[in-house]
């Protein structure tokens, strides 16, 4: 049978085992807790993260609307003045083409009066000479 002194000492390696499992435990537990907080933060930040970028988004769509809504209206505003502009344009060109007609019409008159003088200055030198009397 076993004295009393090993069965003492029994239970104090008993009791110390039951205190390391239970500081082991206690480690474990304080580690999984830290590791929880770490994890719930990342989620609230990635919450966060989300809310943020859902409002981002919803402003972009926003500005989107706006911009495509202000283009529209300067597209009809452009159309609108492009038609009221068209006649004076067309005014301008058929002007411009008249211009350019009546210049070349003077062009051409005055090459062909230079070639009669050319041509006919010898006549009208001796025509001039014989009304003249200038031998």
């Amino acid at each position: 049978m076993a004295s009393n002194d090993d069965i003492m000492l029994a239970l104090g390696k008993l009791q110390e085992g039951v205190d390391r499992l239970r500081v082991d435990f206690q480690d474990e537990k304080g580690m999984a807790h830290e590791s929880r907080a770490v994890i719930h933060q990342r989620l609230d930040n990635q919450a966060l993260q989300i809310a943020h970028m859902e409002t981002t988004i919803a402003v972009s769509g926003q500005i989107d609307a706006q911009v495509r809504g202000e283009i529209q209206a300067l597209k009809e505003t452009v159309e609108k003045n492009q038609g009221i502009v068209t006649p004076a344009i067309d005014e301008w060109k058929r002007m411009k083409t008249l211009g350019v007609g009546i210049s070349g019409l003077i062009a051409f008159a005055g090459l062909t009066i230079g070639g009669i003088v050319a041509y006919m200055s010898e006549t009208a030198v001796a025509a001039v000479r014989h009304w003249l009397r200038i031998p």
